[in-house]
């Protein structure tokens, strides 16, 4: 077994404090853990990092691998032979074998004599990794607070977190909220927009259904139509046809890449449902020049 410089793995010098192991064990367990560092070797490289600060962090197993491990190393230990055992001494320690000397080292981890001891020590890191506990949740959202953002407050496991929304969060996408799941874990919500009475979104433009009386249609006018930002005045071109659209532009949803998508008012057209006297009188005089029409 090849001797490993766990100084080295963590990137401090053999006379660093307690605090300056601590923080970068900190800096380096966050750019190579596996939920955000997806490069091979990013997962057996963090294995590492645990591994060194398992010993590090600990200053009775500190005290030992400074006083016997760098030895062993320069003792120029190598393999067991084929079926063998470790023997011989390592300088300046009461140690009979190789086995002795890694249980000294390591034997608190796993409660086990000789080289398991050693073994613990991995098997202290899997346990470690298998007890941490990410999260998965749906968030769901009315799809004007989607297009908004913000923070909204939710309970989860009992626990109430805030949750900064981003403003333009989509279908699906998945929100992270690092530290909050079981054991150290991450949580992971995923959004869902609600169905909006106004607005319906298809990629990254929103239509609406706009009503437009009929004599409106035939001879144009304004009408007032809502949209994400607040209602705004729409022009009807003459002789509008149901089922038309009308282009907002830029009135969309945020694109990914920047900008906004456009908004398009379908339009409908409607009749009065309990027309006056005078509006029935009106529309019987068309339906009159209707007959005669070529």
């Amino acid at each position: 077994m090849a001797y490993k410089d766990y100084y080295a793995t963590l990137g401090v010098s053999k006379n660093a404090s307690q605090d300056e192991i601590k923080k970068a064990f900190k800096k380096l367990a966050r750019k190579y853990h596996p939920d955000v560092n997806k490069d091979p070797g990013a997962e057996e490289k963090f294995k590492e990092i645990n591994e060194a600060y398992t010993v590090l962090s600990d200053p009775e197993k500190r005290q030992f691998y400074d006083r016997y491990g760098s030895e062993a190393a320069s003792a120029g230990w190598q393999g067991p032979p084929p079926g063998g055992t470790w023997s011989g001494t390592v300088p300046g320690a009461n140690v009979g074998d190789f086995s002795d000397f890694f249980q000294q080292l390591f034997g608190n981890l796993g409660g086990r004599g000789g080289v398991g001891g050693f073994g613990d020590l991995f098997g202290s890191v899997g346990r470690q990794a298998r007890a941490r506990q990410d999260l998965e949740a749906e968030l769901s959202l009315p799809l004007e607070d989607a297009y908004r953002g913000g923070e909204k407050i939710l309970t989860i496991d009992g626990e109430r977190l805030s949750v900064r929304i981003p403003a333009g969060v989509r279908d699906g996408q998945r929100i992270r909220l690092a530290g909050k799941g079981r054991q150290g874990g991450d949580l992971y919500l995923t959004v869902r927009l609600e169905p909006s009475r106004n607005f319906r979104l298809e990629g990254d433009d929103v239509y609406v259904t706009v009503d437009v009386p009929a004599p409106l249609a035939v001879v144009g006018g304004t009408v007032r139509v809502p949209t994400l930002d607040g209602p705004v005045e729409l022009t009807i071109p003459k002789h509008t046809q149901a089922g038309r659209k009308l282009r907002l532009k830029g009135k969309g949803w945020p694109r990914r890449e920047g900008g906004r998508g456009d908004q398009y008012a379908e339009v409908r057209i409607t009749i009065p449902t309990h027309p006056t006297p005078e509006e029935e009188r009106l529309y019987r005089q068309l339906a009159e020049l209707l007959k005669v029409r070529p």
